[in-house]
């Protein structure tokens, strides 16, 4: 599974990738793998105020339904609209074309309550077995 330095991620399997106040996040490619083909991605609106590990938004595939989880307390400022004709994008590339919101953040210290990609491979390894 591809995880990535410099991005945190949660025990439900969202990563988020901060740079200064704003962030952004999707799910892992472990989550993607889980779930197989992606077939919709239920876009938040602009706008949206959420808090963290609080339901963010949805995602279908052809195995399941699924909510996503808010990495992060804050504010959705854009949302990745190429999603909604392609959303095979999360499975293609989860962090650099298949990320779901970038968001305003709140509250930087909230990242203490994710794991860090060493911390997630370990996580992965336990589920693995």
């Amino acid at each position: 599974m591809n995880v990535k330095d410099g991005y945190f991620y949660s025990k439900e399997h969202e990563w988020v990738k901060i740079e200064g106040n704003k962030a952004k996040a999707g799910i892992s490619d472990y989550a993607q793998h889980k779930l197989g083909d992606i077939t919709y991605v239920d876009l938040p609106v602009a706008g949206k105020a959420v808090k963290q590990f609080e339901v963010l938004t949805g995602i279908e595939s052809v195995k399941a339904a699924s909510d996503i989880y808010s990495p992060m307390t804050g504010k959705v400022v854009v949302v990745n609209s190429k999603l909604e004709n392609a959303p095979e994008l999360v499975n293609k590339s989860p962090y650099e074309e298949g990320w779901i919101v970038e968001m305003e953040i709140s509250n930087l210290s909230e990242t203490s309550n994710l794991m860090n990609a060493a911390a997630y491979k370990t996580f992965l390894s336990g589920l693995e077995e």
